[in-house]
């Protein structure tokens, strides 16, 4: 993916537009000219007028509802991210031996146990023989 359509994608992720016409909003021709059909009226990204309008294709309007919605959603994520972050991070230093000083065996108790499975290991001997 190249840096100009990622930079695209974003854009139109914060500004989203929308062709649904209401009464008070006015019409604003099309970039590339008002008399040309639907299919090249959706290629050059305008909308194509389905109404008795004096525009057949024009400029789509700002769609404040999605982008209201999108930032919530976006938000709404962050915090679960943010929320989830700290107890992930507390899960994995416990398990570690070189943070959580609880989890490495202390070197007199490990100098024990040793020293016992030494002496079982030679008792089995003896045993055995």
């Amino acid at each position: 993916m190249k840096l100009k359509d990622a930079s695209e994608a974003l854009l139109n992720f914060f500004r989203p537009v929308t062709c649904r016409y209401k009464g008070k909003q006015s019409l604003v021709p099309c970039h590339v000219g008002g008399s040309i059909n639907a299919t090249e009226c959706l290629e050059n990204r305008c909308c194509p007028s389905k109404g008795s309008h004096e525009l057949k294709c024009y400029i789509p309007f700002k769609d404040n509802l999605q982008l209201t919605f999108r930032l919530f959603l976006l938000g709404a994520v962050g915090f679960l991210i943010l929320g989830c972050l700290p107890l992930f991070c507390c899960a994995c230093f416990q398990r570690s031996q070189c943070v959580n000083p609880l989890r490495r065996a202390n070197k007199k108790i490990e100098q024990i146990v040793q020293n016992r499975r030494a002496s079982s290991e030679e008792m089995r001997s003896l045993l055995s023989n």
